[in-house]
């Protein structure tokens, strides 16, 4: 038998690598302290269990000792698979990098590595290598792996509900053209139900929309939740409207573990045991709410919250670029109409001062021509009204801003007006600003003509403000009010004239004769002004009807 003398118990134990080894003897001197055999076993029990996985690593990457949890992690049977390679071991992973060889630039420079492997059962595993030095000079590596599986796949779910979000609503020119709202809105929701199911594994979704005038959650999207419950009303309120109406109100996201103990909870799935529910928000406004529910207890984790949070931000961002292409082709459709109408406005209006100026020609001479001026008359109106009808049918009332729709100008809604103004420009923003809060303008050029409209405008005709320029070119404002004052029992009169500009002190004669004291415009008026001064005159105009001192057929013009 031949001797092999070490110095140190460590070199002994290297010599034990050598087959031709048989056995080991220590003489009494050389044997460590008890307190060194009890760390020496203390490290190995900890190496052994510890919840990373350890290998030791030769210089061609064998293994030489691996952990229990690596083995367990390699779905190894045997205790230690000497002669394997590392990758040989995990079955030959899919190295991601950043270092694509990080045992042999652990070996090669001395310095520490590190990379990520992809196991073939989809195990995500981070490798970190770090090369010791051995007393006969031959480089072996500590390799220490963490499993980062939930890591990577949180990481991958996180960028697939990003990519989700920019599909929502991810519409090309060509379809935007093709589509109408509701087509739009039919593909967002499923698109929404489809990533929820698939991407967030939930089953019962429902999706509600806030109405801010009124505070209503209006359902958008249900999938799997009971009829009586999505149909059941829900405002944003922090009580007696469920968890919904709570989210909506306060804004913040809840986790419901036990909805039979959450005094807040309204079922909307009869087997529901616990649920999740978080606002849809925009530059700080809610918008709606989104809740999911399982009939597990404590279904949803903080990742699921943090996911469906992120996935509510994109859902939000949808419903907004949604409404804005509905207002957007709301405004378009606007626009064309009111680019029609301004085209087709004056020259209406110069056919019904011909019209009128014809009619009191013929009055009592001819009822045939007097009845083709009346239908003259009705169709010229009734073109403007064809025009103004169709706009509002093309510009839904809910694509108009809230200020367009302000119910404190639901009162100028049908009202006649007319304007007498020799200035073109006059009468076209009189059209253009009137006819946005929905009246009915006609204009005139002078007085003359202007008393002509007044006595053919009975029934329905009959104009509720009548706006004139003070100088006109035939007489003032003040003579066409006194005019008007034989025909009408109230002149409802407003008079514009220019900053400082009143000849003959017609303002004053006009106050004087009755015109209200704030029915004065003064040139260049803003649309405010109009409206005020408009709204004063109509709000006081007595509520008996106006005399129709018109002449008929059966009588001549005086």
């Amino acid at each position: 038998m031949q001797w092999v003398h070490a110095e140190t118990i460590v070199d002994a134990f290297l010599y034990l690598e050598d087959e031709d080894i048989v056995g080991l003897w220590l003489g009494r001197d050389k044997l460590p302290g008890i307190s060194e055999i009890r760390g020496v076993l203390q490290s190995g029990v900890m190496l052994r269990d510890m919840p990373e996985g350890v290998a030791l690593l030769d210089s061609d990457l064998r293994v030489i000792w691996a952990n229990r949890r690596l083995l367990q992690w390699a779905d190894r049977k045997e205790a230690t698979p000497l002669g394997m390679t590392f990758y040989e071991l995990l079955h030959d992973p899919e190295i991601m990098g950043p270092d694509f060889c990080p045992f042999h630039t652990a070996l090669a420079t001395g310095d520490q590595s590190h990379s990520t492997l992809h196991s073939q059962n989809n195990h995500f595993f981070k490798v970190h290598a770090a090369p010791i030095e051995s007393p006969d000079s031959l480089r072996q590596l500590i390799v220490t792996v963490g499993d980062i599986t939930e890591e990577i796949l949180q990481e991958q779910k996180l960028a697939a509900i990003h990519q989700a979000g920019r599909e929502l609503a991810d519409l090309r020119p060509n379809e935007i053209f093709m589509m109408e709202v509701d087509e739009r809105i039919d593909l967002l929701k499923d698109n929404i139900q489809h990533y929820l199911r698939d991407l967030l594994n939930f089953d019962v979704i429902e999706i509600r929309v806030l109405e801010q005038s009124t505070g209503d959650l209006l359902p958008l999207l249900s999938v799997g939740i009971d009829d009586e419950a999505s149909d059941r009303r829900l405002l944003a309120k922090m009580q007696k409207n469920g968890i919904t109406g709570y989210v909506a109100a306060c804004g913040l996201s809840y986790i419901c573990h036990d909805v039979l103990n959450d005094p807040l909870f309204i079922p909307g799935v009869a087997n529901a045991r616990s649920s999740l529910t978080v606002p849809l928000i925009l530059h700080d406004q809610v918008l709606g709410t989104i809740n999911v529910e399982s009939p597990d207890l404590s279904a949803f984790s903080d990742s699921d919250l943090q996911f469906l949070e992120i996935f509510a931000r994109d859902i939000a961002f949808a419903l907004n670029t949604l409404e804005l292409l509905v207002a957007q082709k709301a405004n378009t459709a606007q626009q064309s109409c009111d680019a029609i109408h301004s085209a087709v406005a004056l020259p209406v209006d110069a056919i019904l001062n011909d019209a009128v100026h014809v009619m009191e020609k013929y009055i009592g001479h001819s009822p045939e021509v007097m009845d083709r001026l009346s239908r003259i008359l009705q169709n010229s109106r009734d073109i403007k009204r064809t025009i103004q009808q169709i706009g509002e049918k093309m510009t839904p009332l809910e694509a108009v801003p809230a200020d367009e729709k302000s119910q404190q100008h639901i009162g100028l809604r049908g009202k006649r007006i007319l304007v007498v103004d020799e200035d073109d420009q006059v009468r076209e923003d009189a059209h253009r600003l009137l006819e946005k809060y929905g009246c009915v303008v006609e204009t005139a050029h002078e007085g003359d003509e202007a008393v002509l409209m007044v006595r053919r405008s009975g029934g329905n005709h009959a104009y509720d403000a009548i706006i004139s320029d003070i100088r006109l070119p035939d007489y003032s404002g003040y003579q066409l009010m006194l005019r008007l004052e034989k025909v009408m029992d109230h002149v409802p009169m407003i008079l514009m004239t220019g900053f400082g500009y009143d000849p003959g002190h017609s303002i004053v004669k006009a106050k004087q004769n009755g015109l209200h004291p704030k029915a004065v415009l003064f040139k260049p008026f803003r649309l405010d002004q109009l409206i005020d001064v408009v709204k004063t005159v109509l709000e006081a105009t007595p509520d008996s009807p106006p005399k129709r001192d018109e002449p008929t057929e059966q009588t001549s013009s005086h």
